[in-house]
């Protein structure tokens, strides 16, 4: 059986149970399903973020992950699968504590989060699913648009994000929850890929 979009709430239960088909899902509503591929930029840009906070991150405690895997923001470690309506697969992600990291998943929010833009899911990133990780507690939310070549920084203050910036190809970023990580942006956007 194939999911549709419809008036159903939908669970991770019936996701595991289904798993026909790859989809986000907040509130139990589902965000996306069977959309493009991402472009070759955008598979790039994804890459070389990787590159750096992979390189970054080794022998250390925190790890960084990349799309696809299920990251479900509001679950627990005692969450049971049928409660648990809200989960996504960021572009990229970091996770510091170890136990959030399960074998087939990751259960509570990351501590940092990057989406790239694409046209079909623009919208999610920067309205849906920002108030999402907003509420979710992720610390550090990048919004990156391969296009235009610009990377919107947010930086959880309280309980709400607050922009910390808006930084261009030309330019460098210091990633707020690791003081000594610097992204050189003109290595993460290229002219031409």
């Amino acid at each position: 059986m194939s999911m549709t979009l419809d008036n159903k709430k939908h669970s991770y239960a019936d996701y595991i149970l289904e798993k026909e088909e790859t989809y986000e899902v907040i509130a139990g509503e589902i965000l996306n399903m069977s959309l493009p591929s991402p472009t070759p930029k955008h598979q790039d840009v994804v890459a070389e973020l990787t590159a750096e906070f992979k390189m970054f991150l080794r022998g250390k405690e925190c790890i960084a992950f990349s799309a696809p895997m299920d990251v479900c923001l509001f679950a627990t470690e005692t969450t049971k699968k049928e409660n648990i309506f809200d989960w996504v697969q960021p572009d990229l992600f970091v996770i510091c504590d170890r136990k959030k990291i399960k074998d087939t998943n990751i259960v509570g929010a990351p501590d940092f989060v990057i989406e790239v833009l694409s046209p079909s899911t623009a919208r999610i990133d920067r309205w849906i699913k920002f108030n999402s990780y907003e509420k979710a507690g992720v610390k550090e939310y990048w919004i990156v648009d391969p296009a235009n070549m610009f990377v919107e920084v947010y930086k959880l203050r309280d309980t709400s994000f607050h922009q910390a910036g808006i930084y261009e190809q030309e330019e460098s970023i210091t990633v707020g929850i690791f003081p000594e990580l610097k992204i050189d942006l003109k290595n993460i956007f290229k002219e031409r890929v």
